[in-house]
């Protein structure tokens, strides 16, 4: 299951093995095998052929001589093992809005379904300290996406992150989480179940090695990922430096849409996103404004009408209002703006799709 697609093993060994040499880069690494024709022939190339490539020198030949093919074939056999796969980048599975962004990937390790790597995708972060706001926002945000056929993208955090992998999720959608880690560690600790529910309702991915432990640079080199893999980021709450917003730096390089949910102007947690919208970001006050972004419908009820109804003659007055209001818009609008209701805190939804006020 670990070999990517029409490369030998010993091929993808190779290339695996030479991948993990401290700052080779996907440009690099492609420019090696390229001169000698493989990954495998790049292993037993002559130091001063290798040292002439352009960007190297006789200390990158040096270390690319010293690359064991034996390396490679044990992340191969531990891939195996856990049932996860690794796509390089002449492989049809890797994602092609990962193929032209800053500094792509040298491959990835993926792990459940890379068949969602094909469809449209929304980026979803935020906080890890998060409001009760924030979390409600992001359920509701993910959920409704989810249900339109769109991927929540994430990066598996404590917080927002894994509020809206799971609301994906249970809304019957589909989710990638993306590490800053390698397959075999689970981090945070907390997050064992969701990696559980997501390697088989979803897909984890990687560029790092398996049994590779999360390190502070890991995780803003991941936001490039969530940002690159999604059409649109969405920001739920971010405190001011959060590690959120440099996510939107890396979508906003890559040429990719920012939307950002407002927030209470006392709000800590809200700041980032509200000085977003100040700067030009979309308000993203529910899933239709996400799904406008990435050119997707939004999904219409089950039983939603637009034909016109006469108004039943015995009605009350404020049975009359009642009537005319939600009469005159359709079931998808007034689920709209209930959702931005609540998102305001002015009404509150009970079990069973009821509303009241808060």
């Amino acid at each position: 299951m670990a070999t990517a697609a029409g490369a030998g093993r010993d091929e993808v060994a190779a290339y695996l093995a030479l991948a993990q040499l401290p700052g080779i880069g996907a440009v690099r690494l492609g420019t090696l095998t390229a001169a000698f024709q493989s990954a495998a022939a790049a292993l037993q190339a002559p130091h001063g052929a290798i040292a002439a490539l352009p960007g190297f020198g006789r200390a990158a030949a040096t270390a690319v001589r010293a690359v064991s093919l034996a390396a490679g074939r044990e992340q191969l056999a531990q891939l195996d093992r856990l049932g996860a796969t690794v796509l390089l980048p002449d492989d049809p599975r890797f994602p092609q809005a990962l193929r032209d962004i800053p500094e792509p990937p040298a491959l990835l390790y993926a792990w459940g379904n890379v068949g969602l790597f094909q469809r449209p995708a929304a980026g979803v972060v935020g906080s890890r300290n998060h409001s009760s706001y924030g979390a409600t926002a992001a359920r509701i945000l993910a959920a409704g996406v989810a249900q339109a056929g769109v991927v929540i993208v994430s990066g598996m955090a404590r917080g927002i992150d894994a509020i809206a992998h799971a609301a994906a999720l249970d809304a019957g959608g589909a989710s990638l989480g993306v590490l800053g880690n390698g397959f075999g560690v689970v981090y945070p600790a907390a997050n064992r179940p969701l990696y559980e529910r997501m390697i088989t309702h979803g897909c984890l991915v990687t560029e790092l090695p398996p049994g590779e432990r999360p390190r502070a640079h890991t995780f803003p080199r991941r936001n490039r990922l969530i940002s690159g893999l999604a059409g649109v980021t969405v920001v739920v709450e971010a405190a001011a430096g959060s590690g959120a917003l440099i996510t939107v730096d890396c979508a906003l390089d890559q040429g990719r849409g920012v939307l950002a949910v407002p927030g209470p102007i006392t709000s800590p947690t809200s700041l980032g996103c509200n000085r977003l919208i100040q700067q030009g970001a979309k308000p993203a006050l529910c899933a239709a404004d996400i799904l406008e972004e990435l050119g997707v419908p939004a999904v219409t009820p089950a039983g939603a009408s637009t034909g016109t109804r006469a108004t039943p003659p015995d009605l009350g007055p404020l049975q009359r209002k009642l009537w005319v209001a939600l009469a005159g818009a359709e079931t998808s609008a007034v689920l709209t703006a209930l959702t931005e209701l609540e998102m305001r805190g002015l009404v509150k939804q009970q079990p069973g799709m009821r509303f009241g006020l808060s």
